[in-house]
């Protein structure tokens, strides 16, 4: 069995095929998103969309058919939530063992993605007085409670403006990691 430290030199390819591979069939209507960082793996699948009556009356327009269309997502992610968790937690046990990284799950249901577990990691960080008076505005402003959220929040904002530069340097990221994998061994 690989310790811990293996695991978390695991490459997150591996990673995700083992995930891939370990899910039951069904599960999902087609392959989940299965993200990989230092600490965590993240499973979101999609669900089949919800059927009947009420499903065609939450098409409608408007905020009734959208407050439908919340509820219809919520009771069809809550429901899966509860007949996959014995499932989902020996997953992720033999995930965590195996890869020494703590596993995530979320749905998406009707356009809507609901996490049940995520995990929220302590960054240390070095701020200049400068970085520190954004944050404190932030703060101030009634945008964040703290400086810690403010930062989440700044990461965030970061993270849905600037979306497609931030996937290319993954790209490159990873062709970075493949010509090392491929290089002379020492």
């Amino acid at each position: 069995m690989p310790t811990q430290q293996e695991g978390a030199a695991a490459d997150p390819a591996e990673i995700r095929g083992w995930c891939l591979g370990r899910l039951p069939d069904g599960w999902f209507t087609g392959p989940p998103e299965v993200t990989v960082d230092r600490e965590e793996i993240t499973v979101v699948g999609q669900l089949p969309p919800v059927t009947g009556e009420s499903a065609d009356a939450g098409e409608g327009a408007g905020t009734a058919g959208e407050a439908e269309g919340d509820a219809a997502a919520a009771g069809r992610s809550r429901r899966f939530r509860e007949e996959t968790r014995e499932a989902r937690i020996g997953i992720a046990r033999e995930a965590e063992r195996r890869f020494g990284r703590k596993v995530s799950w979320g749905v998406v249901s009707e356009g809507r993605k609901v996490m049940f577990t995520t995990l929220s990691v302590p960054v240390m960080t070095r701020l200049r007085q400068a970085e520190r008076r954004v944050l404190d505005t932030l703060v101030e402003a009634g945008v964040a409670r703290s400086r810690s959220d403010a930062l989440v929040w700044c990461v965030r904002l970061v993270g849905e403006h600037e979306d497609s530069w931030l996937s290319a340097l993954r790209d490159v990221l990873r062709q970075v990691e493949q010509v090392r994998a491929e290089g002379p061994r020492s």
